[in-house]
């Protein structure tokens, strides 16, 4: 005879005739894992359940090792494609699991984490791609990133005009490698759509034995599935990425295309900052080639040598210049060396720097006239709306035998120190008044002759101001530049300009300082030697 406990339904203790259609699946086992009644819903859900069977084959595995084990606690698990969490109600020696249905739950928690995740690398992504301004690094960065989270293997392609276009393949767990492809973009439908910045063809829609060799990365094997989207830039396209994944796995779906294409967006302005940086950069070093002071050395048997230092240690160029041009004019070999310090410091002086030497270089056919050259220089700025002026030396050098023959003429600037042979050092008898200032200006030259070894120095006042020393407020002055320059009687130019400048500078130390220029005009000492190897200006005999 059958155990009436066995097969009478039970029904859990204050439950309602309503308990068998309640939405909820539930059931009631006793301690022996047999089950004493379920509902509707958990018949629909286990369809070998029946009151008096056994947990054990008829329900879920992980709801009957939750029961054997007396768990009190919530457990969770799948049944069919479903996910459930279930709640144990003990009553008596029986215990009634009710199952909630968390398929949903579980997946917009899914769906939220993968979210994160994606959100969490679009950020790391975004700060990998522009921690460096240079395209071929935001390139290899692309496709590195690409082909570890976003597929197999990434190719990433620039925009070009000469037909080879920059590319740097990278297979996930290698390293990016950079090339250059001589290929037709059409070869690989959407890939000529997406270098021009139009939308990108949906993956379902290319077929992957279409693919031409050079987009796949050697040894890689069938592709399953290829993506190929724009890299958007800011205004024009920035290239194009194409994302592998092997035959073995699925393919991209719709939302890792739109992942693939929230990637690319970062990617290409990156990419697209890269560019344009680079591009600026190099607008600004061919800009700053005509800013930068040249490179001087012995012109028509005369020694000149310059030093400049500009007022921010992080910038080429600033308000003092100097050049030295070659005679031009019917009188000869007569060099005209020019030291100037223009109003103000940085960039805006430095653009009315590059103004003032064009200027000068338009005018040197008056070279052999300084006041006139100044004169007209003068009108010339204060024909502008600049307010600022600039201060100016002229120095016009002619080899006469041994010696050297000077024309200082000095405009609002300090005059030249001239070092003799001996030691002595002395003042240029020149003045001027500013240029840039006045409609009419004055100006007064003076005649110097250098003997062999002896030097005119020509300096911005941003030497003779240089603050610093041992208390750090004391300028350097003129008495410490005549001493120093005394110090250089007999030394080339290129060594007078670097003992005065480094002086100057280790006088300020790290303070703040004004541009400071010098530029040295020196009568050789004798004729050069051979240089060693028959490279550079050699020596100096005594």
């Amino acid at each position: 005879m059958a155990d009436p406990a066995r097969t009478t339904p039970a029904v859990p203790a204050g439950s309602t005739p309503g308990w068998a259609a309640a939405p909820v699946a539930a059931l009631v086992a006793d301690g022996s894992g047999v089950i004493r009644s379920l509902n509707d819903a958990a018949r629909r859900l286990f369809p070998a359940a029946a009151p008096g069977h056994p947990l054990a084959g008829t329900v879920a595995d992980w709801l009957v090792t939750a029961h054997a084990s007396g768990s009190d606690g919530i457990v969770r698990g799948e049944a069919g494609e479903r996910f459930f969490a279930a709640h144990p109600i003990p009553h008596g020696d029986a215990v009634t699991w009710w199952l909630l249905d968390e398929t949903e739950t579980r997946s917009a928690r899914d769906a939220l984490a993968r979210e994160q995740e994606r959100t969490t690398f679009l950020s790391d992504a975004s700060a990998a791609l522009l921690g460096s301004l240079n395209l071929d690094r935001c390139m290899e960065v692309a496709a590195r990133l690409a082909a570890q989270h976003l597929a197999d293997a990434a190719l990433v392609l620039a925009p070009t005009t000469s037909g080879t276009f920059p590319a740097v393949t990278c297979v996930r767990g290698g390293e990016p490698a950079r090339t250059r492809l001589e290929i037709d973009p059409e070869e690989l439908p959407g890939l000529g759509e997406a270098l021009q910045g139009f939308p990108p063809v949906p993956s379902r829609w290319l077929d992957p034995d279409a693919a031409p060799s050079w987009v796949l990365p050697a040894d890689f094997g069938p592709v399953g599935s290829v993506v190929v989207t724009p890299l958007p830039g800011h205004g024009v396209p920035a290239g194009a990425l194409v994302l592998l994944r092997r035959g073995d796995r699925a393919s991209f779906t719709e939302s890792e295309e739109l992942f693939a294409r929230l990637f690319a967006a970062r990617a290409g302005a990156a990419m697209s900052a890269a560019r344009v940086f680079a591009l600026q950069a190099s607008i600004t070093d061919t800009l700053m080639r005509e800013l930068l002071p040249p490179t001087l050395e012995q012109l028509g048997g005369v020694e000149f040598a310059g030093r400049y230092r500009p007022a921010r240690d992080g910038e080429r160029i600033g308000g003092d210049f100097y050049d030295v041009h070659s005679a031009i004019t019917a009188e000869g070999d007569e060099s005209l060396a020019v030291l100037g310090d223009v109003c103000g410091k940085g960039l805006d002086a430095a653009v009315l720097t590059g103004k003032i030497r064009t200027t000068l270089r338009a005018l040197l056919p008056m070279a052999g006239d300084h006041h006139r050259l100044l004169d007209l220089l003068n009108r010339t700025l204060c024909d502008t709306d600049d307010a600022r002026y600039v201060t100016l030396v002229l120095a016009s050098a002619r080899r006469e035998g041994a010696t050297v023959q000077l024309r200082v003429t000095c405009a609002g600037h300090p005059p030249p120190l001239v070092v003799r042979a001996g030691g002595r050092v002395e003042e240029a008898d020149s003045r001027g008044s500013l240029i840039g200032v006045l409609p009419e200006i004055e100006s007064e030259s003076a005649d110097i002759t250098l003997q062999p070894g002896e030097t005119c120095l020509l300096y911005t006042d941003g030497i003779v101001e240089a603050k610093g020393g041992p208390l750090g407020d004391a300028m350097f002055g003129e008495e410490r530049l005549k001493q120093a320059v005394a110090e250089c009687a007999n030394m080339p130019a290129d060594a007078v300009v670097e003992r005065v400048h480094m002086l100057a500078s280790q006088w300020i130390g790290r303070r703040a300082h004004d541009d400071m220029a010098v530029l040295a005009i020196t009568a050789p000492r004798g004729q050069h030697l051979a240089a060693v190897g028959g490279h550079g200006r050699g020596r100096y005999t005594a």
